[in-house]
């Protein structure tokens, strides 16, 4: 399987939408090309257009996501993902892939990889910091979805401010103390996004009370 079967393919499927090719139909494709080798992905991932680098993306979230992927495979994987982060240049993409591409891989390792990231110029780097660690949440462990979003917490970028409001209460979800403990901590001074995000899922008593500490 290569990058330009994949993009032929696609070419005729676009056709059959008129070029507004669904999410769904990329999706599906790229998980019948999950067995591309991650060379050809990479091809296909520095492709400028949006839909090819969607599909390549998700190739590799569909690699990360296989059990039958070897150690040895996921990290190419997880490289092919960092080294190319500069076509990763959208939340959708970073959204599709992050979890398991990097968080599944960095699950049981040394994690300050994300914290170089949460430190990035780039906005979809820092992104993808927050957003891996949606794996570790799925797994109970919420620290690294904290000590990021402390790195982040007064970020200028909206979609790093979603990103960490939304990972913030999915941590929350877990630990709502220490969910709350963070808002005690940070709600006067995080965007107003970023709070309304994390107190999505709180009753309105509480969330009121937040919304006045970024008030007060």
């Amino acid at each position: 399987m290569t990058a330009k079967e994949f993009i032929g393919i696609l070419n005729t499927i676009a056709q059959e939408y008129s070029g507004n090719i669904p999410k769904r139909e990329i999706f599906s494709l790229a998980k019948e090309f999950q067995s591309m080798p991650v060379i050809e992905v990479v091809k296909l991932l520095s492709v400028d257009n949006y839909d090819h680098r969607l599909g390549a993306i998700s190739i590799l979230d569909w690699k990360a996501r296989n059990k039958k992927t070897t150690l040895v495979e996921k990290k190419k994987i997880y490289n092919a993902y960092i080294n190319n982060h500069k076509w990763i240049n959208d939340w959708g993409l970073v959204d599709r892939a992050a979890p398991y591409v990097v968080g599944g891989y960095l699950y049981d390792k040394d994690r300050n990889p994300l914290y170089d990231m949460a430190k990035s110029e780039d906005a979809m780097q820092r992104r993808t910091a927050i957003v891996s660690t949606y794996y570790f949440i799925r797994k109970n462990d919420i620290e690294d979805t904290f000590g990021i979003a402390e790195i982040l917490v007064t970020d200028t970028n909206e979609y790093v401010q979603k990103a960490v409001g939304s990972w913030v209460r999915e941590a929350g979800k877990r630990d709502e103390a220490r969910l709350k403990a963070f808002l005690d901590k940070y709600a006067a001074i995080m965007p107003r996004v970023t709070l309304r995000y994390a107190i999505e899922k709180f009753d309105k008593k509480t969330r009121d009370y937040y919304l006045l500490l970024k008030n007060g």
